[in-house]
């Protein structure tokens, strides 16, 4: 995470709700887009955010290393994040106390119902929107979870938060490697271990399987080249280096290498020059891209991807399969490339496996109707 700062006039707003005055507006705190330059404020809220758990508490350490206090048993939750939300939904969406985002309506026929009904809390890092600190406040979790990468100042930025607000912020280190690690601490954390560990096992044996074919892929020097285009003239590209990249990374020679790499979800922005340098061999385009123009664009035929009809568009529901966010969800764009770019090295059937992904993580039934609609366009016709 990037260092973030809640600025004195949240806090002052907090010291006067805590001594029976009316606050006119919702308090918000900025979304962190940028490094920040001033020092995060260290006075903390007059009065706790929640009560003392009756049945007692206990100490918890974090991915940083740093150990909080928490309830002995963890009922009511907060998130950071989308990427924070979509690997706690799995295991413990029932204790989330609100959404960072709302979810859009074409996405309920893959969510649980009371999804919908949480309140919009917004995201305290990055991305759209900023988080309602009032809304957080009076919900009152036991604890706000953080998951992602690790950033240089995330022990700094848990413990402002913590002191800040009166409520453990816990930081939970997840990338597409470690999500089974990600999964077993959570558990601990919400004493949720026998569901955590088959939402690990699961993860582990995805991702060992396919580290087995690419290493299969490799030793035939198969691998094939790829970029992953995003923006409405598809001339942003995830760069090798973005922590939103690690699946492409993994599942094909990423061809977008550059100096400085925005690690933002829309990527580097280039130009068709320097798409037509690279010239790969599949071209990826996200859910929210322009790919359904490029058939028609005349700038876009000297790709030999787009010539020899190698370009895809990444599905989506609830979220994309490759990012947006970069979470958990993640795993099935490691299903789906494996069966995109190396269909002669895969020992499973994607329908079967995306089919039980929905189970487990969504708990949704998915139908061979919904099947065929999320890789409309993500395999060859």
């Amino acid at each position: 995470m990037k260092k973030r700062t809640i600025c004195l006039f949240l806090i002052l707003c907090l010291l006067l709700a805590g001594c029976g005055q009316a606050v006119a507006d919702p308090t918000t705190v900025p979304a962190a887009t940028q490094p920040q330059t001033s020092e995060p404020a260290t006075e903390p809220a007059t009065e706790p955010a929640t009560e003392p758990a009756a049945q007692g508490t206990r100490e918890f350490t974090d991915s940083t290393g740093r150990t909080v206090t928490i309830p002995q048993e963890v009922t009511k939750i907060a998130i950071s994040g989308p990427l924070s939300q979509v690997y706690i939904l799995p295991l413990a969406g029932d204790m989330l106390v609100g959404v960072s985002n709302a979810y859009a309506e074409d996405a309920a026929k893959y969510l649980p119902s009371y999804l919908y009904e949480l309140t919009e809390i917004g995201q305290l890092y990055g991305g759209k929107g900023e988080m309602d600190l009032e809304a957080l406040l009076a919900a009152g979790p036991d604890v706000v979870i953080d998951v992602g990468d690790s950033k240089s100042t995330i022990v700094e930025d848990m413990d402002s938060l913590t002191e800040q607000t009166g409520i453990p912020f816990v930081h939970i280190d997840a990338t597409v490697a470690t999500a089974p690690q990600a999964y077993r601490l959570l558990g601990q954390l919400l004493g949720r271990e026998e569901k955590a560990e088959e939402l690990a096992v699961w993860c582990e044996t995805t991702y060992q399987n396919a580290e087995a074919i690419m290493a299969q892929v490799d030793a035939d020097g198969a691998r094939k080249t790829l970029l992953y285009c995003l923006g409405d003239t598809g001339t942003n590209v995830i760069a090798q280096g973005s922590f939103h990249a690690e699946t492409i990374n993994m599942m094909g020679d990423n061809l977008a290498v550059l100096e400085d790499v925005v690690s933002k979800g829309t990527g580097n922005e280039v130009d068709m020059e320097q798409l037509l340098i690279w010239d790969p061999d599949v071209i990826l385009f996200a859910p929210d891209s322009c790919y359904d123009q490029i058939a028609d664009a005349p700038e876009w035929q000297s790709l030999k991807a787009v010539s020899q009809g190698n370009y895809y568009q990444t599905p989506y529901g609830p979220y994309g399969w490759l990012s947006s966010p970069p979470s958990v969800q993640r795993y099935l764009g490691l299903l789906w490339l494996g069966a995109l770019l190396c269909p002669d090295y895969i020992n499973y059937d994607l329908q079967e496996e995306v089919t039980e992904y929905y189970k487990l993580f969504y708990d949704c039934d998915l139908t061979d109707e919904m099947y065929q609609e999320l890789i409309q366009y993500a395999m060859p016709q």
